[in-house]
C-alpha cells in the first residue's frame, strides 16, 4: 500500500518538474535518438518505479530499464546460504546497478566487482557540500578508501523531548551529543510516582526493555562488540561491557523508564477511537518527556495534533541520539537506505552512473522530501519542517558502522541465535538479582564459546 501511495506523490511531483524544465539531467552527451538500457536491482518492479524509477523514467525518455530482483518466494528456509545466493544471482543477471547492504558493498569493493565513483562526487555539479556531513567519508570506509556506492536516503534515531515538561518540573532541557550517563541522570529528575496510566515518566526507549537489548543499544553507540567474527572469540566478559551493563541496569531499575508493551497496539478487543489509538503512545499524549524515536513519530504527532488537539504534545523539539564520549561526533544510531553500486562489467556505465547521480541530487530530494516515510534524503537543503525543529540533530553526526554486528557474515550460521539465548539468560539472571553481573558476563562467555565451537564443528562436517 505505501508503494501505490508514492506513486501518486511522486509521479504528480515529477509531473512538475518536468514541465518547469529540469536541464540538469539531459540523459548525458547521447542523442536523443540513441537508446541506453539499465538492468536495475531493486526489491520489485512496483516498487521501484513508485520510490525511484517513475521520475527519472521521465525525465530519460532514452534509457530503457529493466528490473531484476533477488527477493525470495516461498517459505524461508534457515539452511540456505544466503551470501552464496546473493552472489550466484549477480553473477547470472549482471544487473549494472547493484542494491547492496554495508557488508556487501565492502566485500563486492575488496574483490574489484565494482566502479570507482570518487570521480563522479567531484564533479562540480554533483555539490557535494550540500550531502550529510560524513556520508562521502563512510562510504569510503565501506570502500577500503574509495566510494564504490552511494544512497539516495538515511534513517537516523534522535531524543523527541517535551519542552513544556521540562518547563513545569524546573528541569534543564536535553542537549545535543549527551552521554547515556547524562541521558538516565536527566531521566530520573523527573517524578516516579503514580499508577502507571497516568503518571509522567522521564524517558523511553521503544522495545528496548531487557538488559541485553539495552546493554547492546548502548554498546553499540561505544564501537563495542560481543564477539571477533574473524577469530571466532567471544568478547562479552570485559570491563567496557560490564561498565554498559550496569549503565543500562541502573537505568531500567530506576523507575524513569517507560517500556513499550510489544503486545499494547494490537492485544484486547475493546475498539477505540483514532483519537484513543493516537494518544497511546504517552509522548504523544504528554505524559513522557523524552523518547529515543526515528522519524516515523513526527507523522503522528501531527495527526494527533489534528485530531485530538487539546490532549495532543505541542511544544516539543529533537537532539541527538546519545554518544560515546570518546567520540562525541559520530552515531551507529544512523543508518542508510539502499546502497547503489555500478557492476564493474557493466556495459552502460556512463548511464548508470548517471541514474546514481540523479536518486542523489538535489532534484531527486526536492521530489521525495514531502512523503514522509521515516527516511531523510542525504541533501540538508530539505531536512527542515514549518516550525522549524532542531532536525539537524538528525544528521549533524557522522555516521559510523556499529562494531557489535561486525563482520556478522563471518560466523557459523546458528551461532548469533544461541548465543543471544545464552547472553539473554545470564543477564535476567544478574538482572533479578540472582547472580552477580561479572558472575554473569563471565557465564555468558564461557557458554558463548562452546555454542561457537559447537557451530563451528557442524560447519566442518
Amino acid at each position: 500500500m505505501k508503494g501505490l501511495k508514492r506513486i501518486g506523490v511522486i509521479g504528480a511531483l515529477g509531473i512538475s518538474i518536468i514541465l518547469s524544465g529540469c536541464s540538469m539531467f539531459d540523459g548525458g552527451s547521447k542523442p536523443s535518438n540513441e537508446k541506453s538500457t539499465l538492468k536495475i536491482m531493486y526489491y520489485d518492479e512496483r516498487s521501484f518505479y513508485s520510490q525511484l524509477g517513475m521520475v527519472y523514467s521521465a525525465l530519460h525518455p532514452d534509457v530503457d530499464i529493466t528490473v531484476v530482483t533477488n527477493q525470495q518466494t516461498g517459505p524461508y528456509d534457515p539452511e540456505m546460504d544466503m551470501e552464496a545466493q546473493f552472489d550466484t544471482f549477480i553473477k547470472e543477471e549482471q544487473p549494472d546497478i547493484i542494491m547492496l547492504s554495508a557488508d556487501q558493498l565492502t566485500r563486492y569493493a575488496e574483490d574489484g566487482s565494482l566502479l570507482e565513483l570518487d570521480t563522479m562526487t567531484e564533479e562540480k555539479d554533483y555539490d557535494k557540500e550540500t550531502l550529510i556531513p560524513g556520508l562521502l567519508d563512510y562510504m569510503r570506509e565501506l570502500g577500503g578508501g574509495k566510494i564504490y556506492g552511494l544512497s539516495p536516503n538515511f534513517y537516523s534515531q534522535a531524543i523527541f523531548y517535551n519542552k513544556d515538561l521540562f518547563t513545569k518540573y524546573g528541569i534543564p532541557l536535553p542537549e545535543d551529543k549527551m552521554s547515556w550517563d547524562q541521558l538516565f541522570e536527566l531521566a530520573q529528575r523527573f517524578p516516579t510516582d503514580g499508577a502507571k496510566d497516568k503518571r509522567v515518566y522521564g524517558l523511553s526507549l521503544g522495545y528496548n526493555s531487557e538488559l541485553y537489548q539495552l546493554g547492546s543499544l548502548i554498546g553499540s553507540s561505544q564501537n563495542l562488540s560481543m564477539f571477533n567474527a574473524t577469530s571466532k572469540q567471544v568478547t562479552i566478559d570485559t570491563p567496557a561491557w560490564k561498565n554498559v551493563f550496569e549503565v543500562a541496569m541502573k537505568g531500567l531499575k530506576s523507575g524513569a523508564l517507560y517500556t513499550e508493551d510489544p503486545n499494547g497496539m494490537s492485544s484486547g478487543s475493546t475498539q477505540t477511537s483514532y483519537e484513543d489509538y493516537l494518544l497511546r503512545d504517552p509522548f504523544i499524549s504528554g505524559k513522557l518527556a523524552m523518547k529515543f524515536e526515528s522519524a516515523y513519530i513526527m507523522t503522528q504527532i501531527k495527526e494527533a495534533q489534528k485530531n485530538a488537539k487539546d490532549k495532543a504534545i505541542q511544544n516539543w523539539d529533537i537532539v541527538t541520539a546519545p554518544v560515546d564520549p570518546q567520540s562525541p561526533d559520530t552515531s551507529s544510531n544512523m543508518s542508510l537506505g539502499q546502497i547503489f553500486a555500478i557492476n564493474a562489467k557493466s556495459v552502460n556505465q556512463e548511464a548508470a552512473k548517471e541514474f546514481i547521480r540523479y536518486i542523489t541530487s538535489d532534484d531527486y530530494a526536492r521530489v521525495t522530501s514531502k512523503l514522509q516515510d521515516g527516511t531523510f534524503s542525504v541533501r540538508t537543503n530539505y531536512l527542515k519542517d514549518e516550525e522549524n525543529h532542531n532536525f539537524k540533530a538528525f544528521y549533524s553526526l557522522k555516521p559510523v558502522k556499529s562494531s557489535i554486528y561486525k563482520d556478522f557474515d563471518k560466523l557459523p550460521q546458528n551461532f548469533f541465535a544461541k548465543f543471544t539465548g545464552i547472553a539473554q539468560e545470564e543477564l535476567k539472571a544478574a538482572f533479578d538479582g540472582k547472580k552477580p553481573l561479572a558472575e554473569a558476563l563471565a557465564s555468558a562467555q564461557v557458554k558463548g564459546q562452546q555454542a561457537m565451537a559447537e557451530e563451528q564443528a557442524k560447519v566442518k562436517e
